[in-house]
């Protein structure tokens, strides 16, 4: 049972003392305020009988044990796991591996952060979204810790997030690059690999999966139901959900053509198929995607910016956001968003266009409809501007009749002439 509490100044933190089962327990806060609150809590919870002192972990124990909770109860994808372990391995583990979890604080790691992002190397630099990244596998971590060895608070709560944008810019090739590119392929497959990848948005790991049975001709689909790893494991895809894309008929066309080899068309033989008749080799399909860069002078962009150019384009004609996002997998709308400013505005000018069309100008009460001036009333819009500009001396229209300021200012070729309607 708690005996005694306490609180003292270190350094730039505030630590709460006391103990338990004979053992003396201490946390580190930003503020006094929080280690006042922490203490309150552990009264509460000495009262309930449900205090007791937290077990005596590694910060590398506890990575252990949280990768383990990931990938045997949470079910975690095999590539997921991989990816988490190599931060840990990368940033985490050589930082604070060999501390005592419970030494860990919330200051320790912020002071880590900061001098990793301003490392001189760039190779040895910790990247902004790689640092943000890694606070929320903190976090995990953390949270993790204090269930199995009950460990009282999180600290990473008290770690200010980076704040981390995204331009929303993409680089991608116009159709008539991708069938540049598409003409420089080493061979007809990869060929009908960039222009699938193109139309269709399909992730690499997507494109080698594709098996013989998930092509839908007849319903003009393609059905991503698996996805390969960097291990040539097979697995689901990116959002753990299996979706449909539309096959346009230049892509049903190719893979049909493709499919009239002698070997390797049963439902379910892969649709790309690498040389020992399994799935390709995604490395080398990255290397020979430079070599065909390079043979049609294109500028270069990673074989995933296909992904993109398909997703920019395809904004154009989707219907809404949500559909975008069935075709391109994604798991949050917001991550679609980043393409709703290639969405063609036609429709939408217009209609603002009506917003800004002049009036007819009306005659002032008594006047006739002959001779003498007929003052306009207080205009709106476009005619209000004419009538502001032309008071100041500019008149973009004078001496052109019938021509509105909104026709000169938009026009497309500046010797076009406007003698029609």
């Amino acid at each position: 049972m708690a005996k005694r509490t306490n609180i003292r100044r270190r350094g730039r933190s505030w630590v709460a003392y006391y103990r338990v089962d004979g053992r003396q327990v201490w946390r580190s806060f930003p503020t006094r305020e929080q280690a006042e609150l922490h203490l309150a809590q552990a009264q509460v919870e000495r009262a309930r009988g449900e205090l007791r002192a937290p077990a005596r972990v590694t910060f590398g124990e506890a990575l252990d044990e949280w990768l383990r909770h990931g990938e045997f109860e949470r079910g975690l994808k095999p590539s997921t796991i991989r990816d988490y372990r190599s931060c840990l391995e990368r940033w985490l583990r050589p930082a604070f591996g060999e501390l005592r979890l419970d030494a860990v604080t919330a200051s320790m790691i912020e002071r880590w952060r900061a001098e990793a992002m301003a490392r001189a190397k760039k190779d040895e630099r910790l990247p902004r979204r790689q640092a943000d990244k890694l606070i929320a596998i903190l976090h995990g971590v953390f949270e993790r810790a204090r269930k199995a060895y009950g460990f009282p608070r999180n600290p990473a709560d008290d770690i200010e997030r980076l704040k981390v944008s995204y331009s929303g810019r993409f680089d991608f090739y116009s159709p008539e690059e991708v069938w540049a590119l598409v003409r420089a392929a080493a061979s007809e497959q990869d060929g009908a690999i960039f222009l699938t990848a193109a139309f269709t948005g399909l992730r690499r790991g997507e494109l080698l999966a594709l098996r013989v049975r998930d092509l839908d001709f007849a319903a003009e689909a393609i059905r991503v139901e698996g996805s390969i790893d960097i291990t040539g494991e097979r697995g689901t895809p990116k959002s753990g959900r299996t979706r449909s894309v539309p096959m346009v008929p230049e892509v049903a066309q190719t893979l049909a053509r493709l499919l009239t080899r002698e070997q390797h068309t049963g439902g379910d033989d892969p649709v790309f198929v690498g040389e020992s008749g399994g799935y390709l080799d995604g490395s080398a399909l990255r290397r020979r995607f430079k070599i065909a860069q390079t043979r049609a002078k294109l500028r270069p962009l990673r074989l995933h910016d296909m992904r993109h150019t398909f997703g920019s384009l395809a904004a154009r004609k989707a219907e809404s956001g949500r559909e975008l996002q069935e075709w391109m997998g994604h798991a949050d709308l917001k991550t679609t968003a980043r393409y709703t400013h290639y969405r063609s505005r036609g429709g939408e000018a217009a209609r603002l266009a009506e917003a800004f069309t002049l009036g007819k100008p009306r005659q002032a009460e008594g006047d006739g409809a002959r001779g003498g001036r007929h003052p306009l009333m207080p205009a709106s819009g476009l005619q209000a501007f004419a009538l502001r500009t032309d008071a100041a001396g500019f008149r973009p229209n004078a001496g052109r009749e019938g021509v509105s300021p909104a026709r000169v200012a938009f026009r497309r070729n500046p010797a076009e002439r406007d003698d029609g309607p």
